[in-house]
């Protein structure tokens, strides 16, 4: 890097020149960079097309099956009447073989772990 003198308002300063950039010595063949990549987003179009082709015809084969499952399943379940009551004997309930239940009284008071503390109930007592 060169230093440069710069004087300026009395004093001087120092100021340091960037030496200059490099040319790109590689050369860049654009017409080659543009038949590779039109080869490439044409792979990548052809990839998407049967993809989507791939995936339509998969639903169709599960929505054809599905069909045939339907086909099947109402041709094996016949729908059948249910059985009538017998109207001939009447219904007589039988008593319970179960004990009854033994009534007991509320508990109405809260235990003192579960009540809510507060100042004025301390300032109180």
């Amino acid at each position: 890097m060169e230093e440069l003198l710069v004087e300026a308002e009395g004093a001087q300063q120092m100021c340091l020149i960037k030496p200059p950039v490099k040319k790109n010595t590689i050369p860049i063949d654009l017409k080659l960079r543009a038949v590779e990549r039109a080869r490439f987003a044409h792979q990548v179009a052809e990839k998407r097309r049967l993809i989507k082709q791939y995936k339509m015809e998969r639903e169709r084969q599960q929505k054809l099956e599905e069909e045939e499952e339907i086909k099947r399943l109402r041709k094996e379940l016949i729908p059948k009447a249910q059985l009538m009551p017998y109207f001939d004997r009447p219904f007589v309930p039988r008593r319970s073989e179960k004990q009854p239940t033994v009534p007991r009284e509320p508990k109405f008071c809260v235990p003192r772990h579960k009540t809510i503390k507060c100042c004025r109930c301390h300032a109180m007592t």
